[in-house]
Protein backbone atom coordinates (compact mmCIF):
# COMPACT_ATOMS: atom_id res chain seq x y z
CA UNK A 1 0.00 0.00 0.00
CA UNK A 2 1.86 3.09 -0.82
CA UNK A 3 0.41 5.48 1.26
CA UNK A 4 1.09 5.43 5.79
CA UNK A 5 -2.96 3.93 6.10
CA UNK A 6 -3.55 6.10 9.30
CA UNK A 7 -3.59 9.75 8.68
CA UNK A 8 -3.39 12.56 11.61
CA UNK A 9 -6.04 12.49 12.99
CA UNK A 10 -8.68 9.00 12.50
CA UNK A 11 -11.03 8.05 14.96
CA UNK A 12 -12.32 4.59 15.76
CA UNK A 13 -8.80 3.43 17.68
CA UNK A 14 -6.47 3.66 14.78
CA UNK A 15 -3.44 3.60 15.39
CA UNK A 16 -1.41 6.63 14.33
CA UNK A 17 2.41 5.85 13.05
CA UNK A 18 5.61 7.86 14.50
CA UNK A 19 6.46 8.72 10.96
CA UNK A 20 2.96 10.70 10.14
CA UNK A 21 3.31 12.12 14.43
CA UNK A 22 6.43 13.36 13.20
CA UNK A 23 5.08 14.88 10.00
CA UNK A 24 2.91 17.00 12.03
CA UNK A 25 5.63 18.68 13.85
CA UNK A 26 7.70 19.11 11.12
CA UNK A 27 4.56 20.98 9.20
CA UNK A 28 3.91 23.15 12.67
CA UNK A 29 7.71 24.36 12.67
CA UNK A 30 7.36 25.36 9.09
CA UNK A 31 10.35 22.47 8.17
CA UNK A 32 12.83 24.91 9.98
CA UNK A 33 14.68 23.39 13.00
CA UNK A 34 16.48 25.18 16.08
CA UNK A 35 15.44 27.02 19.17
CA UNK A 36 11.84 28.02 19.72
CA UNK A 37 12.49 31.37 22.00
CA UNK A 38 15.34 33.33 22.03
CA UNK A 39 16.86 33.06 25.68
CA UNK A 40 16.24 29.08 25.10
CA UNK A 41 19.16 26.46 25.43
CA UNK A 42 21.83 29.30 25.91
CA UNK A 43 25.77 27.25 26.41
CA UNK A 44 26.65 29.24 29.21
CA UNK A 45 30.24 29.09 31.79
CA UNK A 46 29.62 28.64 35.05
CA UNK A 47 29.99 31.48 37.56
CA UNK A 48 32.84 30.16 39.18
CA UNK A 49 34.52 28.39 35.70
CA UNK A 50 35.38 24.76 35.55
CA UNK A 51 35.59 21.73 33.41
CA UNK A 52 31.67 22.00 32.90
CA UNK A 53 28.90 24.21 30.96
CA UNK A 54 25.25 25.21 31.57
CA UNK A 55 22.97 24.85 28.92
CA UNK A 56 19.72 26.80 30.56
CA UNK A 57 16.04 25.18 29.44
CA UNK A 58 14.30 25.75 26.45
CA UNK A 59 12.79 23.79 23.76
CA UNK A 60 13.81 23.25 20.25
CA UNK A 61 12.55 21.78 16.83
CA UNK A 62 15.17 18.90 15.65
CA UNK A 63 15.16 17.55 12.13
CA UNK A 64 14.75 13.84 11.73
CA UNK A 65 17.96 13.27 9.34
CA UNK A 66 17.90 9.26 9.63
CA UNK A 67 18.23 7.76 6.32
CA UNK A 68 14.70 7.65 4.34
CA UNK A 69 12.91 9.84 6.50
CA UNK A 70 11.54 12.70 4.96
CA UNK A 71 9.22 16.04 6.37
CA UNK A 72 9.78 15.10 9.68
CA UNK A 73 10.92 16.33 13.22
CA UNK A 74 11.34 16.07 16.72
CA UNK A 75 10.21 18.54 19.48
CA UNK A 76 12.25 18.50 22.31
CA UNK A 77 11.99 19.99 25.57
CA UNK A 78 14.55 20.86 28.29
CA UNK A 79 12.37 22.16 31.28
CA UNK A 80 15.30 22.89 34.03
CA UNK A 81 19.15 24.08 33.65
CA UNK A 82 21.09 21.01 31.79
CA UNK A 83 25.02 20.64 32.26
CA UNK A 84 28.27 18.50 30.74
CA UNK A 85 31.32 17.73 31.11
CA UNK A 86 34.01 19.51 28.95
CA UNK A 87 37.72 17.53 28.69
CA UNK A 88 40.92 19.42 29.59
CA UNK A 89 43.02 20.68 26.57
CA UNK A 90 47.04 19.47 26.26
CA UNK A 91 49.41 20.98 24.59
CA UNK A 92 47.32 21.90 21.65
CA UNK A 93 43.96 23.91 21.33
CA UNK A 94 40.59 22.07 20.61
CA UNK A 95 37.21 22.60 19.76
CA UNK A 96 34.11 21.31 20.81
CA UNK A 97 30.39 21.84 19.71
CA UNK A 98 27.95 21.50 21.80
CA UNK A 99 24.75 20.18 20.25
CA UNK A 100 21.29 18.61 21.41
CA UNK A 101 20.84 15.30 19.88
CA UNK A 102 17.56 12.52 19.84
CA UNK A 103 19.14 9.38 19.77
CA UNK A 104 16.17 6.90 18.54
CA UNK A 105 17.33 3.42 18.37
CA UNK A 106 13.92 2.71 16.73
CA UNK A 107 14.64 4.51 13.84
CA UNK A 108 15.36 2.73 10.28
CA UNK A 109 18.82 1.92 10.18
CA UNK A 110 19.96 3.73 13.85
CA UNK A 111 22.15 1.79 16.02
CA UNK A 112 21.81 3.65 19.15
CA UNK A 113 21.39 1.73 22.63
CA UNK A 114 17.78 1.10 23.87
CA UNK A 115 16.95 2.62 27.47
CA UNK A 116 16.17 0.35 30.12
CA UNK A 117 13.36 1.67 30.17
CA UNK A 118 11.51 2.59 26.95
CA UNK A 119 8.45 4.70 27.94
CA UNK A 120 11.02 7.24 30.00
CA UNK A 121 13.73 6.71 27.24
CA UNK A 122 15.58 9.35 27.35
CA UNK A 123 16.15 9.67 23.86
CA UNK A 124 17.60 13.11 23.56
CA UNK A 125 20.28 14.81 24.97
CA UNK A 126 22.76 17.75 25.73
CA UNK A 127 25.86 16.17 24.25
CA UNK A 128 28.94 17.30 23.46
CA UNK A 129 31.17 16.58 19.58
CA UNK A 130 34.99 16.87 20.43
CA UNK A 131 37.60 17.97 18.18
CA UNK A 132 35.86 19.71 15.57
CA UNK A 133 37.29 22.65 13.56
CA UNK A 134 37.97 25.69 14.61
CA UNK A 135 35.17 27.00 11.41
CA UNK A 136 32.25 23.75 12.56
CA UNK A 137 28.91 25.63 13.12
CA UNK A 138 26.71 23.05 11.80
CA UNK A 139 26.68 19.13 12.44
CA UNK A 140 25.27 18.33 9.06
CA UNK A 141 29.04 18.84 7.87
CA UNK A 142 30.41 16.16 10.24
CA UNK A 143 27.27 13.40 9.58
CA UNK A 144 25.02 14.28 7.04
CA UNK A 145 22.66 11.85 9.21
CA UNK A 146 22.76 13.29 13.17
CA UNK A 147 19.37 14.65 14.12
CA UNK A 148 20.83 17.20 15.99
CA UNK A 149 20.83 20.63 16.12
CA UNK A 150 24.18 22.80 17.38
CA UNK A 151 23.63 25.22 20.32
CA UNK A 152 27.31 26.46 20.54
CA UNK A 153 31.18 26.04 20.21
CA UNK A 154 33.94 25.90 22.69
CA UNK A 155 37.06 27.34 21.59
CA UNK A 156 39.19 26.22 24.20
CA UNK A 157 43.33 27.46 24.41
CA UNK A 158 46.12 24.85 25.41
CA UNK A 159 46.31 23.55 28.73
CA UNK A 160 42.73 24.41 29.91
CA UNK A 161 40.69 23.05 32.26
CA UNK A 162 38.25 25.62 33.33
CA UNK A 163 35.40 26.80 30.47
CA UNK A 164 35.17 30.64 30.40
CA UNK A 165 32.30 32.66 28.46
CA UNK A 166 34.84 34.15 26.06
CA UNK A 167 35.68 30.55 24.97
CA UNK A 168 31.65 29.99 23.89
CA UNK A 169 30.72 31.19 20.48
CA UNK A 170 26.71 31.10 20.32
CA UNK A 171 25.69 28.87 16.89
CA UNK A 172 21.81 28.77 18.02
CA UNK A 173 19.01 29.61 15.27
CA UNK A 174 15.45 30.16 16.05
CA UNK A 175 12.91 27.86 14.16
CA UNK A 176 10.53 31.11 13.47
CA UNK A 177 11.93 34.60 14.60
CA UNK A 178 9.30 37.01 14.35
CA UNK A 179 9.66 40.34 12.50
CA UNK A 180 8.48 43.79 12.84
CA UNK A 181 9.01 46.67 10.13
CA UNK A 182 7.54 49.90 10.70
CA UNK A 183 7.80 53.26 8.42
CA UNK A 184 7.88 56.60 9.96
CA UNK A 185 8.63 60.23 8.09
CA UNK A 186 8.39 63.20 8.93
CA UNK A 187 8.43 66.59 6.46
CA UNK A 188 9.30 69.79 7.97
CA UNK A 189 6.52 72.78 7.58
CA UNK A 190 9.79 75.49 7.82
CA UNK A 191 13.02 76.46 7.39
CA UNK A 192 15.36 74.94 10.02
CA UNK A 193 19.27 75.46 9.90
CA UNK A 194 22.62 74.14 11.95
CA UNK A 195 25.00 76.42 11.21
CA UNK A 196 28.84 75.41 11.91
CA UNK A 197 29.80 76.54 15.48
CA UNK A 198 31.03 74.79 17.89
CA UNK A 199 32.39 70.82 17.70
CA UNK A 200 29.44 69.52 19.45
CA UNK A 201 26.77 67.37 18.97
CA UNK A 202 23.32 68.77 18.59
CA UNK A 203 19.73 67.00 18.21
CA UNK A 204 19.13 68.36 14.97
CA UNK A 205 16.57 68.20 12.37
CA UNK A 206 14.44 68.34 15.01
CA UNK A 207 11.29 66.82 12.84
CA UNK A 208 12.93 63.50 12.88
CA UNK A 209 11.63 62.87 16.21
CA UNK A 210 9.56 59.55 16.63
CA UNK A 211 8.20 57.70 19.84
CA UNK A 212 8.75 53.58 18.99
CA UNK A 213 6.90 51.11 20.87
CA UNK A 214 9.77 48.05 21.03
CA UNK A 215 7.76 44.56 20.66
CA UNK A 216 8.16 42.30 24.20
CA UNK A 217 10.10 39.40 21.98
CA UNK A 218 12.46 41.94 20.04
CA UNK A 219 15.83 40.88 20.69
CA UNK A 220 17.18 43.41 17.72
CA UNK A 221 16.49 46.96 16.35
CA UNK A 222 17.79 47.27 12.39
CA UNK A 223 17.33 51.02 11.91
CA UNK A 224 17.69 53.37 8.52
CA UNK A 225 17.17 57.10 8.10
CA UNK A 226 17.01 58.54 5.34
CA UNK A 227 16.74 62.51 4.64
CA UNK A 228 16.04 63.06 1.43
CA UNK A 229 16.47 67.09 0.20
CA UNK A 230 19.17 67.84 2.92
CA UNK A 231 20.17 71.64 2.18
CA UNK A 232 23.59 72.94 2.25
CA UNK A 233 24.74 76.59 2.03
CA UNK A 234 27.01 79.06 2.22
CA UNK A 235 30.15 77.02 2.29
CA UNK A 236 31.81 73.67 1.89
CA UNK A 237 30.33 71.53 4.78
CA UNK A 238 32.00 68.74 7.07
CA UNK A 239 29.59 67.24 9.36
CA UNK A 240 28.49 63.74 11.18
CA UNK A 241 25.01 62.22 11.83
CA UNK A 242 23.87 59.63 13.52
CA UNK A 243 20.68 57.47 15.42
CA UNK A 244 20.18 57.48 18.78
CA UNK A 245 17.25 55.11 19.91
CA UNK A 246 16.32 54.59 23.66
CA UNK A 247 19.58 56.39 24.18
CA UNK A 248 21.86 54.21 22.32
CA UNK A 249 24.04 56.16 19.96
CA UNK A 250 24.43 53.92 16.53
CA UNK A 251 26.90 54.75 14.30
CA UNK A 252 28.20 57.93 12.46
CA UNK A 253 27.69 58.72 8.93
CA UNK A 254 30.16 61.73 7.60
CA UNK A 255 28.45 64.58 5.59
CA UNK A 256 31.41 66.09 3.15
CA UNK A 257 30.57 68.50 0.52
CA UNK A 258 33.25 70.53 -1.14
CA UNK A 259 30.81 72.05 -4.19
CA UNK A 260 31.46 75.07 -2.79
CA UNK A 261 29.08 78.58 -1.69
CA UNK A 262 25.89 78.22 -3.84
CA UNK A 263 22.83 76.09 -2.16
CA UNK A 264 22.63 72.72 -3.10
CA UNK A 265 21.08 69.43 -1.99
CA UNK A 266 21.82 65.56 -1.00
CA UNK A 267 20.36 62.57 0.04
CA UNK A 268 22.08 60.91 3.29
CA UNK A 269 21.61 57.68 4.81
CA UNK A 270 22.15 56.74 8.46
CA UNK A 271 21.96 53.04 9.11
CA UNK A 272 21.87 51.17 12.55
CA UNK A 273 21.87 46.95 13.16
CA UNK A 274 21.08 47.35 17.22
CA UNK A 275 20.73 44.82 20.02
CA UNK A 276 17.55 45.25 22.33
CA UNK A 277 18.38 44.62 25.91
CA UNK A 278 15.76 42.68 28.42
CA UNK A 279 14.85 45.84 30.18
CA UNK A 280 13.96 47.75 26.81
CA UNK A 281 11.09 45.58 25.62
CA UNK A 282 7.64 46.31 25.58
CA UNK A 283 8.57 49.72 26.36
CA UNK A 284 8.04 53.19 23.88
CA UNK A 285 11.31 54.67 23.28
CA UNK A 286 12.34 57.64 21.26
CA UNK A 287 14.26 57.49 17.66
CA UNK A 288 15.84 60.92 17.13
CA UNK A 289 18.91 61.81 15.03
CA UNK A 290 22.01 63.98 16.12
CA UNK A 291 24.39 65.86 14.19
CA UNK A 292 27.95 67.24 14.45
CA UNK A 293 29.34 70.32 12.74
CA UNK A 294 32.62 70.59 12.67
CA UNK A 295 34.74 73.99 12.50
CA UNK A 296 36.53 72.75 9.41
CA UNK A 297 34.12 73.95 6.73
CA UNK A 298 32.06 76.89 7.29
CA UNK A 299 28.86 75.67 5.30
CA UNK A 300 25.37 75.41 7.08
CA UNK A 301 23.14 72.22 7.10
CA UNK A 302 19.04 73.06 6.76
CA UNK A 303 16.09 70.97 5.92
CA UNK A 304 12.73 72.72 5.04
CA UNK A 305 9.28 72.05 3.23
CA UNK A 306 11.28 70.21 0.45
CA UNK A 307 12.84 68.15 2.70
CA UNK A 308 11.50 64.18 3.29
CA UNK A 309 12.79 62.46 6.56
CA UNK A 310 12.10 58.38 6.82
CA UNK A 311 12.61 55.87 9.33
CA UNK A 312 12.65 52.54 8.03
CA UNK A 313 12.95 50.43 11.49
CA UNK A 314 12.63 46.81 11.66
CA UNK A 315 12.81 44.64 14.93
CA UNK A 316 14.09 41.18 14.58
CA UNK A 317 13.96 38.30 16.97
CA UNK A 318 17.03 36.32 17.22
CA UNK A 319 19.08 34.30 20.15
CA UNK A 320 19.44 36.55 23.15
CA UNK A 321 22.64 38.52 23.02
CA UNK A 322 22.05 39.84 26.53
CA UNK A 323 25.21 39.39 28.86
CA UNK A 324 24.93 35.98 30.81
Amino acid sequence: MPWDNVPWFTEGGAEHSAEVARLLAYAAFGGAEGVVGSGDLRVKALSTPAAEVQITAGACAIENRTAGATYQAYAGRLPTADRVSIAATGVSARSDLIVARVENPYAYGETWPQPSNPKVGPYIYTRVVSNVPKTATDVRSLSSNNSAIVLARIDIPPNTNAITQSMIKDLRTMVAPRRDRRLFTSFPGSLSTLSYSDNKWHTWPGAAKWSIDIPRWATRVKIVTTIAGLRMTKSDVFASMQNVFAGIQGQNTVIDDDTGTQTRRQTVVVADNLSVSTALRGTTQNLYLQTYMSKVETGDLSVDGSTSIIADVEFVEAPDEDEY
